[in-house]
């Protein structure tokens, strides 16, 4: 299987690039999670290095977590991972842009979420559906609030319905929408960043996320721990994953 994330660098090493590179699902497992986990571990080593840019390849963002490392005996670990990367993207020294075409959903949003600012086409589709399963989205449930407040972010989670990239725009998800939002990304950065000191920029991000940062990781540990201990164990959760899976109807027991 060829690797997940494409890792590369442009404007004279100032912009990191990484792509998700398993086209047309992108799909958010371990070995997707590992890879950005390790690019992001590297991506303030560099002095000069001003930003991270986010894309894929394909005609979708990603389809989300792996359903299959959703199931008993293999969520703890997922979540573990997958919450360790938003933690680490949260830290990252570096303003993060995000590039989106087509569907960006569950665990694909929560990894685009983490980021700084999102360009989005303007029929992207960005959501959390994890409640269509019967399970809910621990780190959108953190990070969304943060991006579009409060009660637009209980409508996403609760109705696991999508905005598009113009309606998320308007609820303060995306910065921008283009058709092409890979060229805006970069093109944001060649007005905004690339001109700034990297040594000021690293003070600026901190500064800028210190509270926002404090008050997600503090919520995400009490939120896996409510996905774990309490949903998890409920019949309806497991259901709806294994539902999905066996491609049939689920049959919710309320329990």
């Amino acid at each position: 299987m060829s690797e997940p994330l494409k890792v590369w660098e442009e404007r004279d090493g100032q912009l990191l690039r990484l792509r998700l590179a398993r086209p047309k699902a992108n799909i958010v497992d371990a070995a997707m999670i590992a890879a950005l986990a390790e690019a992001f571990a590297g991506a303030g080593g560099e002095a000069a290095r001003k930003a991270v840019l986010l894309d894929h390849e394909g005609p979708h963002f990603s389809f989300g977590a792996s359903v299959e490392e959703h199931l008993p005996g293999q969520c703890a670990e997922m979540l573990a991972g997958l919450h360790a990367l938003i933690r680490r993207m949260l830290d990252c020294p570096l303003p993060i842009l995000v590039a989106i075409r087509g569907q960006c959903l569950g665990g694909g949003l929560e990894v685009a979420a983490a980021g700084d600012l999102l360009f989005a086409a303007p029929d992207a589709r960005l959501g959390q559906p994890e409640m269509q399963l019967a399970v809910f989205a621990p780190a959108g449930s953190c990070l969304l609030p943060e991006k579009v407040g409060p009660g637009r972010a209980f409508d996403m989670l609760v109705s696991g319905r999508s905005l598009s990239g113009e309606e998320a725009a308007a609820a303060g998800l995306v910065q921008e929408v283009a058709e092409d939002p890979e060229a805006a990304a970069l093109a944001w950065f060649d007005r905004h960043l690339a001109p700034k000191s990297a040594a000021a920029l690293r003070y600026a991000v901190q500064a800028a996320r210190m509270q926002t940062v404090e008050r997600i990781k503090e919520k995400l540990e009490r939120v896996e721990r409510l996905y774990l201990d309490g949903l998890m164990s409920t019949h309806d959760a497991v259901e709806g994953l294994r539902a999905f899976l066996e491609k049939r109807p689920a049959q919710w027991e309320n329990r």
